[in-house]
């Protein structure tokens, strides 16, 4: 029977998100919420919709991306990973990532392939045509802490945008994300 509840407890949390991997958050970032209407144009059509992430960034810079795990860790329920995606013909980063996903409502062999760590998780998602809805939850304006300065490859400080959304495959709650876009060039 589907589960009917819309999402996990605390949702799509940026604080429990962070948490998976930074004891203190500023190392990453300053994060504080803002309005849809409130984003630059670039980062508008980057961040406000409900299409994976994947297929926005690809489309956006009219390249394929690529996925680097930074880290992950995997327990009995959850499989969670940090990762930067930049576009595969410059090797840009154009993304960051904290990826937290409930594996059993991921099945096989599409589990196998995130797992692997080798593609981007929503093209996985879509070419194992796994019924998916992208559910956007908040937006961010962006400080970047060192860590994150250094992932874009920009000074400490710099003001990006960011969103945390949660994927459902096939009608169940099975992805939660932080999704940060490099200042596009």
């Amino acid at each position: 029977m589907p589960h009917t509840d819309n999402h996990w407890p605390d949702a799509v949390s940026l604080n429990s998100l962070l948490a998976i991997f930074y004891a203190e958050h500023s190392e990453l970032a300053r994060f504080e919420k803002v309005a849809a209407n409130a984003l630059p144009n670039a980062y508008a059509q980057l961040l406000n919709h409900s299409s994976h992430m994947t297929v926005t960034v690809e489309s956006f810079y009219d390249d394929r991306v690529d996925v680097r795990v930074l880290q992950s860790q995997t327990n009995q329920d959850h499989y969670c990973r940090e990762i930067l995606l930049s576009t595969h013909k410059t090797g840009k980063v154009v993304q960051y990532g904290i990826v937290r996903l409930k594996l059993d409502l991921i099945s096989e062999p599409a589990r196998s392939e995130i797992l692997a760590e080798s593609k981007p998780l929503g093209r996985v998602l879509i070419e194992r045509e796994i019924l998916r809805e992208v559910q956007l939850f908040d937006l961010f304006q962006v400080d970047c802490g060192q860590k994150l300065a250094e992932f874009f490859g920009v000074i400490k400080g710099t003001q990006c945008y960011g969103r945390t959304a949660l994927i459902h495959c096939d009608s169940e709650p099975a992805i939660e994300l932080l999704e940060i876009v490099a200042p596009p060039s």
